[in-house]
């Protein structure tokens, strides 16, 4: 565990949870209470203290998701916009949004809680977990290495991904990003600041 981090905890999202700690992006509450039944969670949390400070948000991976708002739906985690994925186990866990620094149901975030390892670790104990209840492989979005947007998605960049132990199945340019990249007029590249991967992990 990153050392800056060794005073948070980490434990999962449980149905107790739901009307008490933040959910957005989560979803419907009985969407998120049928979620957890099925699988056990529905996101990794991390607290400091008693106060929630952030959380990764996952589900069962469900072939050729389409969002239906693109990027500000949260089924846009799991849609990859055609492009072919492997044949992947029916038991296999698709990574949502990272919310680090949310102390609360809105989109702020605390930015005290940036740069201390938080969401590496959030990563790290939501595969543990999903190694040890059973799934085959998880699938996640991976985003590009630029700041500005990997706080404006909630991502993980795509490099991140890779070491820790995932293969990249496809890399392609997501267009809604590329407009959004061109309109906030962040000093990248559009083209590179806007691709996307797919990223799979096989668990042996």
């Amino acid at each position: 565990m990153n050392m800056q981090d060794s005073n948070f905890q980490y434990r999962l999202f449980s149905a107790r949870d739901i009307d008490r700690l933040p959910t957005r992006c989560q979803g419907d509450p009985d969407e998120i209470r049928d979620r957890i039944s099925r699988i056990g969670a529905s996101a990794m949390m991390v607290f400091d203290g008693q106060k929630h400070i952030g959380q990764l948000q996952f589900r069962p991976y469900v072939p050729n998701t389409v969002s239906p708002a693109g990027l500000y739906d949260p089924l846009y985690w799991m849609d990859f916009q055609g492009y072919a994925t492997p044949d992947l186990p029916r038991n296999t866990l698709a990574l949502f949004c990272y919310h680090v620094g949310q102390t609360d149901n809105t989109q702020d975030r605390d930015p005290h809680y940036f740069g201390k390892g938080i969401g590496l670790n959030l990563l790290d104990k939501t595969l543990e977990w999903a190694e040890s209840a059973g799934f085959e492989a998880v699938i996640a979005k991976g985003c590009p290495g630029y700041r500005p947007i990997i706080e404006f998605m909630g991502g993980m960049p795509s490099d991140v991904y890779r070491k820790k132990g995932f293969k990249i199945a496809a890399v392609y340019v997501d267009q809604e990003l590329r407009s959004i990249v061109e309109r906030m007029n962040w000093e990248c590249a559009p083209e590179k600041a806007s691709e996307i991967s797919v990223c799979i992990r096989y668990f042996s």
